[in-house]
């Protein structure tokens, strides 16, 4: 007997949804395809194209904001995700308006079940949404300049955000749709072009590095903290998740085994966002790692301190995802 999932669903959906063949179909790059799950706008092809089979990538969930001293945009609020990780950049017949591409894909979505996490238009995304979601490190250059300047002088710009929940996990869709305003490129430039991202969140690979007490001691006694990896929080809430279970063992047992240690529970977080709210964040997130030892682990309060630093104790330059997900992370400091 075959399960019928919210993944089969969805792809009956979406192969039903498609609205005809694309008219370019020659010029999509090579290798490329749509995903599974979703189809493309009628007459699109794909200009660039990219698929990870574990990767994070972080979904904006609020409108662009500039750093007032750097000048460094970024959403005012996202979401840090890890999983299967697609993304997709179609350029759709001349003509064509961004609100209508978009609407096809929030129609399509919300018949599917998925929720919209968050969406915008114009100016109410920011003035530079594009600078979030297509800068340097997240072009794709399968079409060489054609791709990689794409959405460098966007019009019109619109937004979309989205979630459905299933049994093999949440699958995320955000689409951004713009005007190309760069004139270099006959193919792109006047023509709606679709930034298509896709994450289906799964847990990856695990046994292939070992966290122990004895670990954590000894970089403890070499360097007096020692950082954590492994503690998982939903965006934006204190809540520990059940994977960090096997991290909280270990950590329970260092102070376990060494009953005069007393350490320090600092919570860090990446810098996107308000200053204030990740300080926040990270003070809630420091102190639910110490209840958690404290009430199912029996370690005595008076032995840790929970501190929250929120951005302001990087580890890796915040310009790059993957410096940013080195500095979401809980660090033990010995008293």
């Amino acid at each position: 007997m075959v399960k019928k999932s919210l993944w089969n669903f969805l792809f009956s959906f979406f192969l039903l949804s498609y609205s005809g063949p694309c008219w370019a179909q020659g010029m999509d790059v090579a290798g490329s395809r749509d995903h599974a799950l979703i189809s493309r706008y009628a007459g699109s092809f794909i200009l660039g194209y990219d698929v990870r089979d574990f990767d994070s990538l972080t979904m904006p969930l609020g409108r662009q904001v500039s750093d007032p001293q750097t000048g460094v945009p970024s959403a005012i609020k996202s979401q840090n995700l890890e999983g299967k990780v697609t993304r997709i950049l179609y350029a759709s017949p001349e003509g064509r308006s961004t609100l209508e591409v978009l609407r096809n894909y929030q129609q399509s979505l919300a018949k599917a079940g998925f929720e919209t996490l968050f969406t915008c238009g114009q100016q109410s995304c920011g003035e530079r949404l594009n600078a979030v979601l297509y800068n340097l490190d997240r072009r794709l250059k399968n079409s060489g300049q054609i791709s990689e300047y794409a959405l460098e002088f966007p019009k019109d710009q619109r937004y979309l955000a989205t979630k459905a929940s299933g049994p093999e996990g949440d699958l995320y869709v955000s689409i951004y749709v713009a005007i190309c305003g760069i004139n270099n490129f006959k193919e792109t430039f006047n023509h709606p072009i679709t930034l298509l991202e896709v994450v289906e969140t799964k847990p990856m690979e695990t046994g292939k590095v070992t966290v122990t007490a004895e670990a954590l001691a000894k970089d403890l006694q070499a360097a007096g903290h020692v950082a954590v990896y492994g503690i998982y929080f939903d965006t934006d809430k204190a809540e520990i998740k059940a994977g960090s279970e096997p991290i909280l063992i270990e950590m329970a047992r260092l102070l376990q085994v060494s009953p005069g240690l007393k350490v320090y529970i600092v919570g860090h977080t990446d810098n996107q966002g308000v200053l204030g709210y990740n300080l926040d964040l990270s003070q809630r997130r420091a102190d639910a790692v110490a209840q958690a030892l404290v009430q199912r682990f029996g370690i005595e309060v008076n032995r840790l301190a929970a501190k929250g630093v929120g951005p302001l104790s990087p580890v890796a330059s915040n310009d790059l995802e993957a410096g940013r997900a080195k500095n979401r992370r809980v660090e033990l400091v010995k008293q």
